[in-house]
């Protein structure tokens, strides 16, 4: 699929950002150009570290800020594929900083789209998150706007050969902000806070959310949001699981959280289906039925009244399982305290 392409990450400098590099000058040696996009110097200089233009000739690191479309539309020039990781994420900063989320997340998406549409790009894939599906904060309310700006930019792109898609998944384990790392520091104290002992989470590793990406860079048709199908945890065995002999405090829901995240909800479930390894949300305006949809990509509608929920769901990971994870992916010398 890349092979003599050009492909531009926003955030490319994240966790997620980092892992898609990796991966993608592994599996495709032959890319033409390769761009990280970014606003902090410093985290492209630490990167270039590992992934220097002189080993990857192919790489690039462009300094530029989505909220800046002149920026975004000089970055674009001759690439073909985008995969938008840029964001502001965290949920406590985006209840006291609204405009500042507003603006990254919503139209900075919007000038990615537009910048998408002045230049030759063909594909893009928007990276989204489990709080944009009936968000009751913030951040899940800007992220939901630009799924919503995603989906919407296949209608009016005209002629263009060029489609929009959305990945929506939950927590990765060990990315910055995630849970278990914040244990992992906390455990020497003896104490682990947990807002809530009901709490429950979905998780997806890195080298899933990778794969997720470029799945739906290469099969999308243009405004899906497909959602994967990954276990939960309580937030309570992730604790037990990094510190069995700390004590759990309850210290209360911070601003802006849920008790269970939720990735399709009972109305999306009109306009869902199942693709086997994944889910798809499908625009109500789908310029093809969604039996037609099925139909080319044998997928099966779910059925009325869906949800997908990280309480509800059948997958649960259990307390040694979620040591394993943290061992594989977190730290390899971790050892539970």
């Amino acid at each position: 699929m890349l092979e003599n392409k050009s492909l531009l990450i926003t955030g490319g400098t994240g966790s997620l950002g980092k892992a898609l590099v990796e991966e993608i000058l592994h599996r495709y040696p032959n890319i033409k150009r390769l761009v990280i996009f970014s606003r902090d110097e410093l985290k492209q200089f630490d990167m270039a570290q590992i992934f220097s233009e002189d080993k990857y000739p192919c790489v690039r690191y462009f300094i530029g800020d989505i909220r800046d479309v002149n920026r975004l539309r000089r970055a674009l020039e001759g690439i073909d594929y985008v995969i938008h990781a840029a964001a502001l994420k965290q949920v406590p900063a985006a209840e006291y900083n609204p405009t500042e989320f507003i603006k990254t997340n919503i139209l900075g998406s919007e000038n990615l789209i537009e910048a998408c549409m002045d230049t030759n790009v063909k594909r893009v894939v928007a990276l989204s998150t489990d709080k944009a599906a009936a968000p009751i904060n913030l951040y899940g309310s800007t992220k939901l706007c630009s799924d919503k700006l995603f989906v919407a930019a296949n209608r009016y792109k005209g002629s263009r050969d060029l489609n929009f898609s959305v990945v929506r998944y939950g927590n990765v384990l060990g990315s910055r902000g995630s849970v278990a790392p914040f244990f992992m520091k906390k455990r020497k104290e003896g104490i682990l806070p947990i807002t809530d002992p009901r709490m429950t989470r979905f998780n997806i590793s890195l080298k899933d959310g990778v794969e997720m990406v470029l799945w739906a860079l290469k099969n999308s048709k243009g405004g899906e949001i497909f959602v994967p199908k990954i276990p939960s945890y309580l937030v309570t065995d992730m604790a037990k699981a990094i510190s069995p002999s700390a004590k759990l405090v309850n210290v209360g829901i911070r601003a802006g959280e849920k008790i269970h995240e939720e990735m399709i909800t009972e109305n999306d479930s009109l306009n869902s289906v199942d693709l086997g390894i994944y889910y798809a949300i499908l625009p109500n305006s789908n310029p093809i039925s969604i039996k037609q949809y099925c139909k080319i990509t044998n997928a099966t509608m779910v059925e009325e009244g869906f949800s997908y929920n990280s309480g509800t769901n059948p997958d649960f990971l259990s307390i040694e399982s979620l040591r394993i994870l943290i061992k594989e992916q977190l730290d390899s010398s971790f050892e539970p305290v």
